[in-house]
């Protein structure tokens, strides 16, 4: 497994960007009140209008905190690979794949790093290549979760679910969920289709199945969440 960077209330210790097909992967509990050295309060001045637009659509609280959090701390990551302030990192969206319009891959402008972020329920997941990459973590999905999507995901994936005891699918389907859309973001791709998707068939089993051109890996995560990590192929 890929080893997991923690960041937390100090100013965090960033090495060099890995080469190759290479990623540094970070998690942050995003209640705590202080992220990488700045304040969680203050989170929105040092978020460009487009974050802070699109904190203010959040209408749970407990949603608006996390997306807050987890932009302080990708800033903050962001700002020490590329060296500079948090708030003069600038984000930019890459064209999408599918429809060539301006809501692709997040980017920085100018490039220098490939970035990707996830979060829930409290936790979030960042991962940072020289080459396009994706990360995503999920909680457990429930027992009805598993049902729903069972039919809208690869039919060997099906396949492999099914086959299991009734207590072991919602491990085998996070599995799943967590791989694909790692390797949706790194793509582009992202959310277009549904979070579950057919192909590419990435598996259930404890190792992902492999993906011509890209390097999928599962990530340590708590227990009732899955991660997973996705780099393109150098």
């Amino acid at each position: 497994m890929e080893e997991l960077n923690q960041l937390g209330g100090a100013a965090p210790r960033i090495g060099d960007l890995p080469t190759g097909s290479g990623a540094v992967v970070w998690s942050l509990d995003t209640t705590l009140g202080v992220i990488g050295g700045h304040a969680a309060d203050g989170a929105e001045a040092l978020l460009d209008e487009g974050e802070r637009k699109r904190a203010a659509r959040l209408v749970r609280p407990g949603d608006r905190r996390t997306y807050l959090a987890s932009h302080l701390g990708l800033r903050v990551l962001l700002g020490g690979y590329l060296g500079t302030a948090p708030e003069e990192v600038r984000l930019v969206r890459e064209d999408c794949p599918n429809c060539g319009g301006p809501h692709g891959r997040p980017a920085v402008a100018g490039g220098g790093v490939h970035f990707s972020l996830s979060h829930s329920h409290g936790l979030a997941y960042f991962a940072f290549a020289a080459v396009p990459v994706g990360v995503d973590v999920e909680g457990l999905p429930s027992s009805k979760a598993v049902a729903d999507i069972l039919s809208s995901l690869h039919p060997a994936e099906a396949a492999e679910i099914t086959a299991l005891p009734e207590d072991g699918r919602r491990v085998a389907l996070a599995r799943v969920w967590s791989r694909k859309e790692a390797y949706l973001k790194a793509t582009g791709t992202g959310l277009a289709y549904g979070v579950a998707v057919a192909e590419p068939f990435v598996g259930s089993g404890p190792a992902p199945g492999r993906v011509p051109g890209w390097t999928l890996r599962d990530l340590p995560a708590p227990p009732e969440f899955a991660a997973a990590l996705a780099v393109r192929s150098a």
